[in-house]
């Protein structure tokens, strides 16, 4: 699973990222098969993302049935009573409840699978994001569910580099295709890590802000800062930003207040 997380941090696409995840994270929690959320877990809308394993099977549901897979019963309300987001089984949640419910039903149906377990990203605020695994059989074990919550962490980790790509190709090339600003990157021989602390240097971050934001050290920050110096030819945060902006790697000043702006509206 670790080599799997590495590899999604080198992933330069961010809408592979979650499915490189998908793939291995059921396995290592005890289940077969993973549904992920990254918008909030409600009925009335957001993308199901997918295990490759379930992926033909979900093609053909309707949409009361990816209601309820997208509300994601009974975790959105368990999570919601406060900012606890360690991970639960659907039955530790519900209790007897889950058993009956539309929910078991219809996992029952599509996948055969009896059990779920949660797994928020562990941000205590709202909206409340993450992936469901799922099992036939037995309940996960106690086991399952604290491996669970030691890898939260590194899915926070993977799922913050996502969103950090996705606004860093907003803002460079918001009329032009990611693969250009990929391009522009991958000439400078940036990693994506390496880009999205580029990104994070123009908000005029510190090193421990932008370790406290990626998960990761200090240290580990510094010495991506490092590398940037390096492949740039700076020598110091000012001229990194400077001419970063003059070869298109980063968004000027102009164009992100525009792009603020346009966020507000």
């Amino acid at each position: 699973m670790l080599s799997v997380a590495v590899a999604a941090l080198h992933e330069r696409e961010p809408e592979r990222l979650w499915p490189l995840l998908a793939g291995t994270l059921p396995e290592v929690c005890g289940g077969e098969a993973l549904i992920y959320k990254l918008d909030e877990w409600t009925e009335s809308g957001g993308t199901v993302g997918l295990s490759p394993g379930v992926a033909a099977e979900f093609a053909l549901l309707g949409e009361e049935a990816m209601g309820l897979l997208r509300a994601g019963y009974p975790f959105a309300d368990h999570y919601a009573k406060g900012y606890d987001r360690a991970p639960v089984t659907a039955r530790r949640a519900a209790g007897p409840a889950w058993s009956a419910s539309p929910t078991a039903s219809l996992i029952g149906d599509i996948m055969d699978a009896d059990h779920v377990l949660g797994i928020p990203l562990p941000q205590r605020a709202t909206p409340i994001t993450g992936c469901l695994i799922y099992r036939s059989g037995t309940d996960f074990t106690d086991d399952h569910v604290r491996m669970a919550q030691l890898l939260q962490p590194l899915l926070a980790a993977v799922d913050q580099q996502r969103q950090l790509l996705e606004r860093w190709q907003r803002l460079v090339v918001p009329n032009a295709a990611p693969s250009t600003a990929d391009e522009r990157a991958a000439a400078c021989d940036l990693t994506p890590r390496e880009t999205t602390v580029l990104l994070l240097l123009t908000d005029a971050l510190t090193a421990t802000a932008i370790g406290r934001r990626l998960g990761i050290s200090e240290r580990t920050v510094h010495k991506h800062i490092e590398n940037i110096y390096r492949k740039l030819g700076t020598r110091d945060r000012i001229s990194t930003v400077l001419r970063a902006q003059q070869m298109g790697l980063v968004p000027t000043p102009s164009a992100s207040h525009h792009q603020r702006s346009k966020a507000q509206k």
